[in-house]
């Protein structure tokens, strides 16, 4: 195991399933599932699928987003939030896809303990919240993989700002994720400290020693030559340009050396800043289309 596998807990955690009510919203089956992890913390988790399917299909893990509004975690999946188009749960069953998200600690029915009272324990410890989140969403992975309704070779991810960063982390150490869209959270974080912009993230996403292991260009680039699609908008303050020119060049150089530089897309607007938009909406239905479409 190399140490981004370590920081980022692969294979440290497990959610086992305690209960799914199904029901139907909007044309498609919702499955209301609750898991426990291994420490006995119930994790809450919202499901939506096609109601009719001629063969496995294929998965999107969506990701919630922070935004300091802990009471929404993965309720986001069906309500949406204000830095969304709007909700993507029902809209990628309609697609044909299966659509996951689950509370990230701190979050949701998890909101207690708080954000901070968790980091903490865990960096005195050597661990960190960040590093919980990702491993909680690999086991969110070995549970989509053991459903027979779910086509293993077809997984994706999606998120925006917290749920960016989780995503592309968790696909640069999870060979399961076979293609990502991420928008509003990358940047080479040794840029941010010099320019003083770090802070704006949350005590969550402090990993102890994670600089001195790869940058987060370094570990986009391990996500090649699976498709990625990044959407930045120079506006946003977590993503200034200056932070994000060096993450380009070294995921850019990644996918150049794995002989995939194609299978890398990045729409970046200079006049826009931490939301989704129209157009990123539709480039990342199109992605998804394209690189997970239902046989």
């Amino acid at each position: 195991m190399d140490r981004l596998h370590e920081v980022f807990e692969i294979g440290r955690h497990s959610l086992r399933l305690q209960s799914s009510k199904a029901s139907a919203v909007s044309g498609v089956l919702l499955e209301e599932i609750e898991f426990e992890t291994g420490r006995g913390e119930r994790v809450r988790g919202f499901l939506t699928r096609p109601p009719e399917t001629s063969g496995p299909l294929p998965a999107i893990v969506c990701i919630h987003a922070h935004g300091f509004a802990y009471e929404i975690g993965a309720r986001e999946l069906l309500d949406g939030r204000p830095s969304l188009q709007g909700p993507v749960g029902v809209l990628f069953a309609q697609m044909g896809f299966a659509a996951l998200m689950i509370d990230m600690p701190a979050f949701g029915v998890r909101a207690e303990p708080g954000e901070s009272a968790r980091a903490k324990a865990l960096l005195w410890r050597g661990r960190s919240l960040a590093g919980q989140m990702v491993g909680e969403l690999s086991a969110a992975v070995d549970w989509l993989c053991s459903r027979d309704d779910i086509d293993t070779s077809r997984i994706g991810v999606f998120g925006i700002s917290m749920g960016a960063t989780l995503g592309y982390w968790l696909a640069a150490v999870e060979p399961r994720i076979g293609c990502i869209t991420h928008l509003c959270c990358y940047a080479d974080f040794g840029k941010l400290i010099e320019a003083g912009a770090h802070d704006l993230h949350g005590i969550y996403l402090t990993v102890p020693g994670l600089l001195e292991i790869a940058g987060n260009g370094e570990i986009a680039g391990r996500i090649a030559p699976r498709p990625q699609l990044i959407c930045i908008g120079d506006l946003d303050p977590l993503t200034p340009p200056a932070a994000v020119d060096i993450a380009l060049e070294q995921t850019r150089a990644a996918y150049a050396r794995a002989g995939a530089p194609d299978s890398l897309i990045v729409h970046r607007d200079a006049n826009d800043g931490h939301r989704e938009t129209p157009i990123t909406r539709q480039m990342m239905l199109q992605f998804f289309r394209t690189h997970l479409a239902p046989a």
